[in-house]
This record gives structure tokens, C-alpha cells and sequence, in this order.
């Protein structure tokens, strides 16, 4: 699986693709209605693509990235520089149970074109052509813990 997230001034989005072991692609785009960070939409579009190969059975799977933020805070090689990272972090592990191997790896952007047009053609809010799965996002897929201001009642 391969994914990528987008941030421009139309808005933001992700690509995901997916290459079975007989070489059939299926596309998918998440279009992002949420105030997000570029890092936010390529854990985004590495959580849904987490989960949508969970709703596919997939049991072992090889996701590849261009974010060398992501990839290297999922492997554990760099440690989680935010709450909101951290949370998409801790999110993608819970799912990762749910297989018998996950693999990350990191690519260089020219391997990763084809997820980087998806990504490109969901932030830019253009038509979607036939054959790819859209999504739409309305909130983060991520609950990130907010510290509460407790106000006395009134008296």
C-alpha cells in the first residue's frame, strides 16, 4: 500500500493505493473538510489505508510513504514531536494487532507518483475520475487530548 496527504490552497486531501499480489491498483481519495497540517493529511491517509486493508483482510501488508516524519515515528525510530502526532501514532497501533505483519518504509517522492496525483486531485477538490473509491473527511480520525478549563458555577 501506498499513501500520501496534500495540503494547498484549495484545501487538503490524500491518496491511497493499493497493489495486490496480482498486480490490480485500487485507488482511493480522502478529501479533507478539517483544518489540517501536512503531516496530518499522510497520517491520515496512512490510518484510513490501515483501515481499509483491515475491512479487506488483508493479513500482511507493506505500506510505503514519502514522509520521512511518519514512516520514521511508526517505525519507532524517531519519537513523537507532537500530541497530535502522537495520538495518529497511537491510533495506527491499536489496528496494527488486527494483522499478522506491518511493514513501513520510507520511498523517495518519484516512487510514489501515482498515490502523490491522488493526493494532488483530492486537495485540489478537481472532478475524480471513474474507478477511484472517494471519501470524504468532516473531522480528524483522531481524539487528541485537550486540557479542559474548569470554571466554578456561578453564584
Amino acid at each position: 500500500m501506498y499513501f500520501d496527504g496534500a495540503l494547498n490552497i484549495n484545501g487538503a486531501g490524500a491518496g491511497i493505493l493499493f497493489i495486490t499480489p496480482t498486480k490490480d491498483k485500487l485507488r482511493y481519495v480522502l478529501q479533507i473538510h478539517f483544518l489540517a497540517s501536512n503531516n496530518a493529511t499522510e497520517y491520515e491517509a496512512c490510518l484510513h489505508g490501515l483501515r481499509i486493508a483491515i475491512a479487506l483482510g488483508v493479513k500482511c501488508l507493506m505500506m510505503y510513504g514519502d514522509s520521512a516524519l511518519v514512516i520514521n515515528q511508526l517505525n519507532k525510530d524517531w519519537s513523537c514531536s507532537s500530541e497530535e502526532m502522537d495520538a495518529y501514532c497511537a491510533e495506527i497501533r491499536k489496528l496494527e494487532g488486527k494483522l499478522y505483519g506491518i511493514e513501513y518504509h520510507h520511498v523517495v517522492r518519484d516512487q510514489n507518483q501515482l498515490v502523490n496525483q491522488l493526493s494532488k486531485l483530492s486537495s485540489s477538490r478537481t472532478a475524480i475520475p471513474p474507478r477511484v473509491f472517494v471519501q470524504d473527511l468532516l473531522a480528524p480520525s483522531i481524539k487528541e487530548d485537550k486540557e479542559v478549563e474548569e470554571v466554578p458555577p456561578a453564584e
